[in-house]
C-alpha cells in the first residue's frame, strides 16, 4: 500500500491541472482569441469559458474599450512655414464581431506595430493637408482637418479592424518668429480697426453737431423771421393807431376853430421828453427851435408820404 500512494497523487495532480486547464476567464471588456496548434479556432467572450486542455490556447486577448493616445509632429504648409501639432487621438475595435476580432488579432504582429502604423498614417494625412494651405490659413482649418483625417483613414482602419471616434487638436504653433510677426500683425489690425471706429464716431459726432447747429440756426432764423413779421404787425398798428388818434385830434382841433400844427408841436415836444426820459447816455443832437421842430417835421411827413405811396403801389 505504501508502493501506490504516490501514484494515487500524481493522478489526482494531472486531473486537477486538466481540470483547471479546461476553463478560462475573459474578463470584461476583452475577447480571447483562441488558436490549435497555431491556427484560428475561436472567440471566448467574457466570463468562465470552456476547452480543450493543452489544444486550445488564448493566443491573444483583444481589448474593445476605448484607447487613446496622444501625438506631437510637425507640418510644413504651402508657403514653406513650419507648423507643431499637438494632438490626442482616441480610438477602439470597430465591433465584437468574429470577423472584426480576426482582423485585429492576426493584421500587425503586436500592439506596438498598430500603434506605430495609426500614428504614422495620421501624420502623413495631415502633413499633405497642410501643405496645399497656407500659414494664415491653417489657424482657422481645425474642423477641416479633422474632417479630412476622419474621411481618409476611416476605410483604412476598417481594414484592421478598428474605428477612429475622435481626432482633437489641442494646440497648433510656428516657430518663435512666425509667431512673433503673427502678433505684430494682430495688433497692428486691431490699431487700424480702432483707428477706424474712432474715426466712424468722429465723423458721426460732427455730422450730429453739425445737424444740431444747422436746426439750431434754422430754428434762430425762423424765430427771428417770425419775430420780425410780429414787428412788423406792431408797428404797422402802432402807425394806424397814431394815425386814428391824429385823425381824430385834427378834427376835433378844426371843430374847435384851432390850428392843427399844434398837434405837431406836441408831438414834437413829447419826443423830446422821451429823448431825455429814456436815453441811456448816448448823444442825440437836436435843434429845439421852432423853425427846427417845422424843419424836422416837413421831413417826417415826406418821408411818411414816400413810404405810403410804396406800398400802394406794391
Amino acid at each position: 500500500m505504501d508502493t501506490e500512494f504516490p501514484y494515487s497523487i500524481i493522478w489526482i495532480a494531472l486531473l486537477a491541472a486538466l481540470a483547471l486547464k479546461s476553463f478560462a476567464i475573459v474578463q470584461q471588456g476583452y475577447i480571447g482569441v483562441v488558436t490549435i496548434f497555431g491556427k484560428y479556432r475561436r472567440v471566448m467572450r467574457p466570463g468562465l469559458n470552456l476547452r480543450i486542455p493543452f489544444i486550445e490556447v488564448i493566443f491573444r486577448r483583444i481589448s474593445t474599450q476605448n484607447r487613446s493616445v496622444e501625438m506631437e509632429f510637425q507640418a510644413v504648409t504651402q508657403d514653406q512655414a513650419n507648423v507643431y501639432f499637438k494632438n490626442m487621438l482616441l480610438y477602439s475595435v470597430m465591433n465584437d464581431e468574429e470577423e472584426t476580432i480576426k482582423r485585429v488579432a492576426f493584421k500587425f504582429i503586436s500592439e506596438q506595430n498598430l500603434m506605430q502604423a495609426l500614428v504614422r498614417t495620421i501624420e502623413g494625412t495631415i502633413r499633405s493637408f497642410v501643405a496645399t494651405k497656407k500659414q494664415a490659413e491653417v489657424l482657422g482649418l481645425r474642423g477641416d482637418i479633422v474632417e479630412h483625417v476622419k474621411a481618409e483613414i476611416d476605410n483604412r482602419l476598417e481594414e484592421w479592424g478598428y474605428h477612429l471616434q475622435d481626432l482633437q487638436i489641442n494646440d497648433i504653433t510656428f516657430d518663435q518668429a512666425i509667431m512673433e510677426s503673427m502678433s505684430r500683425v494682430v495688433a497692428s489690425n486691431n490699431l487700424k480697426a480702432a483707428a477706424e471706429n474712432e474715426g466712424q464716431a468722429l465723423l458721426i459726432t460732427k455730422t450730429k453737431g453739425a445737424e444740431a447747429d444747422g436746426n439750431a440756426i434754422k430754428i434762430a432764423a425762423q424765430a427771428e423771421r417770425e419775430a420780425a413779421q410780429m414787428r412788423g404787425q406792431g408797428v404797422a398798428l402802432f402807425r394806424e393807431e397814431v394815425a386814428r388818434g391824429m385823425q381824430n385830434a385834427a378834427r376835433e382841433m378844426q371843430q374847435a376853430n384851432l390850428d392843427t400844427s399844434m398837434i405837431m408841436f406836441s408831438m414834437w415836444t413829447e419826443a423830446i421828453k422821451n429823448f431825455a426820459e429814456y436815453g441811456k447816455g448816448n448823444i442825440i443832437f437836436l435843434d429845439g427851435s421852432a423853425e427846427g421842430m417845422q424843419h424836422t417835421m416837413k421831413q417826417v411827413m415826406g418821408l411818411n408820404k414816400i413810404m405810403e405811396s410804396g406800398e400802394n403801389k406794391v
